[in-house]
Parts: C-alpha cells; structure tokens; sequence
C-alpha cells in the first residue's frame, strides 16, 4: 500500500516541498490540467510532469482524471476520434512509468456542493452539499470554482449539452460507457495501466442529468462490462457513502478481493437528513462512514495500490483550493495510515 497526495499543479497553494513533509506520504496524484478534453496527453509532457515530482523525492503514482470527452459519454457519430485520442493518452501515461489512470463517466458536471466554507462548531469550515439549493442553482450564473467542475462552456455550449443529455436515458449512458470500455480496456492492458472509475459525486441525479455509476451494484456492474483488471474502480467512500444503502467496507472487501481496486479515496460524511450531507474529519466517529471498517478490508485483502485522504476541511486559516488543503488532508493520512499500520501488523 501507498499513501498518496492529490497535487493541482503549480498553481496550487499546497506546494510540492510541503506535502513531502508529511511523513507517511510517499506518491503524488496528478493531472495536466491545460490538456483539452479530447486531445492526446503528450508522453513528454506526462514525464515533465513526474520527473517534476520526482525532483521533490515522491512518485507520481497516478493520473487524475485523464477527462473522457462529452462526445463519448452522449454516444455521438463522431465519438470514435475521441476515443482513439484516449486511448493514445493511455498509452502515454504506460510510456511514462504511471500504472493508475482515473475517469469519471459524470455528463457535464462533476462533483458538486452548494457551499464550499460551512462553518463548524469547532471553527473549522467544510463543505457541504444541500439537495434543494444545488437543484435551484442556475448551472450558468452560480457556476463555482470547483476545482474539478468543467466551466470551460459557453452558454449556447451549455445548454445544447443539457438539452442533448435530455434525450439520454441511464440505460444508454451505460452502453456509451460499454462501448467506450471495450475500445480502451484492451490498450490499457498492453500499456500496463489499470483504469479507475470514479463514482458519481453525489450519487444521484443533478439538474436532470442522468448518473450511473452510484450504487454498490452499479459499481458491480462496471467490473463486469469489460472482464479485466484493467478495468477497475477508483473507490470514494464521501461519494458512495452519500448513498446509505451503500456497505462500504462490504464492497471494499468485494472489489479488494477480486483484484478491482487499483486506488481508493477516503473521507468522512455526516448525513444531515435523507439527502444532505456536510464534509467533516476523517475519524470513523467524526461522520456516518465507517472509514475504520474500510481499512480493515484493505489489510484484509493485502491490498497493494494506492490511498489518498480525500476532501479536507479548511482549518487553522489555510488559504487553498476547497477541499484540497495541506493541514487536514496531513491530520488525516495519519489516521488513515495508523488504522492501516494496526490491521496489518495484527493479521
């Protein structure tokens, strides 16, 4: 197992030289972020990028998130360049040493929340997701700098995407996401890079677009699409734990067993009612995840990819990207690897 870091880039306020400070933190997970969505990731530009890191004595242990083009999630005429250009991508990513590429299949918008700085009782400030105001925002002029949001439209762009995916129902979703699967798994597994699905954030339906992958079956069903390792499951327990029908420990241990789980995230959620949840600390007691019992699945399974502390709060008066500051992800790798060193040591 390897701890690993979420880093934006140059940009980021969290600085390289920092992050190698924290003592259990030995991988890097990146992007390049001034790719379009849809053209190649140039191989030399993959290995600017990782001997950037390796410079600062860390690895990049991860791609996240080569973006899969709208084109090829709506099943369109054309999608079939787009997919070529991914599979290019992931050839690149091979060449450069990294074995782990992360996607999401989310159309249009990823990961959402109404409000990025919600304050705690014990002053810190998290984020927080409220069904009824997300449902209410105009997508348009309430558009937030989320770091991982694709704001990048234009209004005719916009609205022609969301009256295209109007017409789109699950089902189709899930053959665009076959179809894209069955083309990229094969050059994945002669590159030596296992693909990692990234469940829907939240695990539902947001201004009427269709979600799939948000369900202990549906997160199933991926790995049965295309039978391969390659084909794998970038696990998020703040997503997925959304959804309380959702055992994650259970499925955890379910895709661990099976070799389906090349990269896991991990953070705590508290449900404030049906449908609204606030960020918190990564301690199991902290929110309604068992991130306890998640670990323990891992050393179970002697699992031997990669973990990253997932959404932080913003503490101490830490100017960052929301969600992705140094302070609480640092407090909460800790306790991750300190629940990982036990339940190994104790097997």
């Amino acid at each position: 197992m390897q701890m690993t870091f979420r880093w934006y880039g140059d940009d980021d306020p969290v600085k390289l030289k920092q992050i190698r400070q924290v003592p259990v933190i030995k991988g890097i997970v990146g992007s390049l972020f001034e790719i379009p969505v849809g053209k190649v990731w140039p191989v030399d530009q993959v290995r600017e990028l990782k001997n950037k890191i390796e410079e600062q004595n860390l690895e990049l242990s991860a791609i996240e998130s080569i973006p899969v083009h709208e084109d090829i999630k709506l099943g369109k005429s054309n999608r079939d360049k787009y997919i070529e250009n991914y599979a290019e991508s992931i050839r690149n990513v091979g060449k450069a040493g990294i074995d782990i590429a992360v996607y999401n299949f989310m159309p249009v918008f990823d990961w959402t929340r109404s409000e990025l700085y919600s304050p705690n009782q014990d002053g810190s400030k998290s984020m927080l997701y409220n069904h009824e105001e997300v449902e209410n925002l105009n997508i348009r002029e309430d558009l937030m700098d989320l770091p991982a949001w694709a704001g990048d439209y234009t209004q005719e762009e916009l609205d022609d995407l969301m009256k295209e995916y109007s017409e789109i129902a699950e089902e189709d979703l899930w053959k665009n996401l076959k179809y894209f699967l069955e083309k990229v798994v094969p050059v994945a597994e002669e590159s030596g890079v296992r693909l990692a699905i990234h469940p829907d954030d939240p695990p539902w339906s947001i201004f009427g677009l269709p979600r799939i992958i948000k369900s202990e079956e549906s997160i199933k069903r991926v790995t049965k699409l295309v039978d391969s390792p390659a084909n794998g499951i970038s696990l998020c327990t703040g997503s997925l734990g959304a959804n309380r029908d959702v055992d994650l420990p259970g499925l955890t241990d379910y895709l661990a067993a099976r070799d389906r789980l090349p990269f896991i995230h991990i953070r705590n959620i508290k449900y404030l009612n049906e449908v609204d949840f606030k960020e918190t600390a990564h301690p199991t007691q902290e929110g309604n995840v068992d991130v306890r019992g998640v670990v323990k699945a891992l050393a179970d399974n002697n699992f031997d990819g990669i973990i990253r502390p997932d959404h932080g709060r913003k503490i101490w008066e830490e100017e960052s990207i929301p969600g992705y500051g140094l302070y609480d992800r640092a407090l909460g790798s800790m306790y991750l690897y300190g629940l990982w060193e036990a339940f190994s040591n104790n097997k």
